[in-house]
């Protein structure tokens, strides 16, 4: 029988865990003192330190095992948990330097899945080019379900910050990344189409959902060539360009061409579901991909491409001057 947490202590299992998290050497300048103590001592040298937090419980935001057959590994989790906090900082333009993890743990969770939550954790750190970030610390408790909650830190190293409040009339709305691979990967999994069976193109869609790539380079580079405002796009492409055209007051019209290059990949993964893959364009969420908004004058900004432009008029968002459909994910009213 595999092991569980409940068969060890707290000491015995972290025993086992913090080894997992052991940071390069390019972490050191920001983490005076990680895991052991009763908190972590980090550096701030620029004075300033940008904090994100994020959560995934379990049957929330994960399942074990999917509809479609596939069993979420503590691997998947810890990569996730890992990813979606560092793109925060990144839409900030800043740099992660560390990351504090608490997880909730039943006693029937296999020792082996937490050790691969670590493992999941460094991996996505590494993988992702945030080699100045470290696991500094966290905890652990017990409950009902799996709760893993992340805390990122971030350096602007002497940038100011990229707010979602800058954006202009004229300014070109671009993005860095891709959106709704990570909804289509999701449709996949909670299909009958078994993920056994699925083609190696939509087994890579699943695995956006399951373990996303935010183009953590794109950020602090945005930042240096003066883009105007930034986010994350978290929730989908419509409800967060509607956010920041909120926050900017301005009007955000996105190019239906440049939104349909962005859906043909898509388009095995909506065929077989029987869909239309722009829905996951304009309403997906959790690729973690960057929308910014940058004067003409600055581009071409490295790593983005052009999906519509900010006018004057109410803070609202269109497609091709029409009013989209599919307005994103609420976590509260879906």
């Amino acid at each position: 029988m595999p092991l569980t947490v409940a068969q060890l202590s707290e000491s015995a299992l972290l025993e086992r865990v913090i080894p997992r998290l052991r940071s390069g050497p390019a972490s050191r300048d920001t983490v005076i003192l990680g895991p052991g103590d009763d908190a972590a001592i980090l550096a701030a040298p620029d004075g300033r330190v940008v904090v994100s937090i994020d959560t995934q419980v379990q049957d929330l935001d994960f399942r074990l095992r999917w509809p479609n057959g596939y069993r979420t590994t503590g691997f998947d989790v810890g990569w996730k948990a890992a990813a979606q906090n560092l793109s925060d900082i990144n839409a900030m333009g800043a740099r992660a330097t560390s990351l504090v993890v608490s997880l909730t743990l039943p006693g029937i969770t296999e020792v082996e899945w937490v050790e691969d939550l670590a493992d999941g954790l460094s991996a996505a750190i590494r993988e992702l080019g945030a080699e100045g970030c470290a696991v500094a610390g966290g905890d652990l408790g017990t409950g009902t379900e799996i709760s893993v909650t992340a805390a990122v830190t971030g350096s602007l190293e002497g940038r100011a910050p990229i707010l979602r409040s800058g954006a202009r009339p004229g300014d070109f709305v671009v993005l860095a990344g891709t959106v709704g691979w990570a909804a289509a990967g999701l449709a996949l999994l909670e299909s009958d189409h078994q993920q056994q069976t699925l083609p190696a193109e939509l087994a890579v869609v699943v695995e956006r959902q399951c373990r996303p790539r935010p183009p953590l380079q794109a950020g602090p580079m945005a930042a240096l060539a003066g883009v105007s405002a930034m986010l994350d796009i978290s929730d989908g492409l419509v409800k967060d360009a509607q956010r920041l055209a909120l926050a900017s007051s301005v009007h955000i019209d996105l190019d239906q061409a440049a939104l349909k290059r962005l859906a043909e990949p898509l388009r095995p993964a909506a065929e077989l579901l029987r869909t239309d893959p722009m829905d996951w364009v304009l309403g997906g969420g959790e690729d973690h991909g960057l929308l910014a908004t940058v004067n003409p004058t600055v581009m071409p900004v490295t790593g983005f491409t052009t999906v519509g432009s900010v006018e004057a008029g109410p803070a609202e968002v269109t497609v091709g001057s029409q009013s989209p459909a599919n307005l994103g994910w609420d976590h509260f009213a879906d």
